[in-house]
């Protein structure tokens, strides 16, 4: 792995916590050599991520649409910056920039960001690591919310053992250079699509 793509709130939320866990993220991942890719935006957790691996001496690339370019959310000093058209886009050059995936605490869009990647690591679309860094217990009712899926029979126990879910960055990511890609189109079939 070269680079990890993290998603995270446009605000520090309610816990300094989450500023803490921030900083943590950016250290171990500067300590272990891995850039950041995120969504490239200067406030919120955003800007605490990205401003703590470059005060760490780390490389972080953003992608931003330019409509959030345009509102001044974007961060111009980065190692760097990549301006998009659209949200479809920021995704899809986030993904094809990044080896892993960690959801920070955020928002809507954070867990929009998130469901696509868990959607497209279940159909086998890529076969990278994606995880919560579940700061203070943030996603625990998520996780409570998809074992609920799992015993509906809409999502299989095998797709949702995918998701990797801890509270500690470092911990998260030695699981990511842990990761053994499985072969996931053995478990699909047209009934699953």
């Amino acid at each position: 792995m070269k680079s990890i793509c993290v998603f995270c709130g446009s605000s520090t939320g309610a816990s300094e916590a989450h500023d803490t866990g921030a900083r943590q993220l950016a250290a171990n991942l500067v300590d272990r050599q891995l850039a950041l890719v995120y969504g490239g935006g200067n406030v919120g957790l955003m800007g605490v991520i990205a401003n703590e691996v470059l005060r760490l001496g780390g490389h972080v690339t953003g992608v931003i649409p330019q409509a959030l370019m345009d509102k001044e959310v974007g961060h111009i000093n980065l190692s760097k910056l990549h301006i998009v058209r659209n949200m479809h886009e920021r995704k899809a050059l986030m993904a094809e920039l990044s080896d892993g995936f960690i959801a920070m605490p955020g928002g809507i869009g954070t867990l929009e960001e998130l469901f696509e990647m868990f959607t497209w690591l279940q159909l086998g679309f890529h076969e990278k690591p994606l995880g919560l860094l579940n700061i203070n217990g943030y996603y625990d009712g998520l996780i409570t919310f998809l074992q609920h899926i799992v015993q509906s029979k809409f999502l299989k126990p095998e797709h949702l053992a995918l998701l990797i879910n801890e509270a500690d960055p470092d911990q998260l990511l030695q699981r990511f250079a842990n990761f053994q890609s499985p072969h996931l189109n053995k478990w699909l079939s047209k009934k699953d699509l």
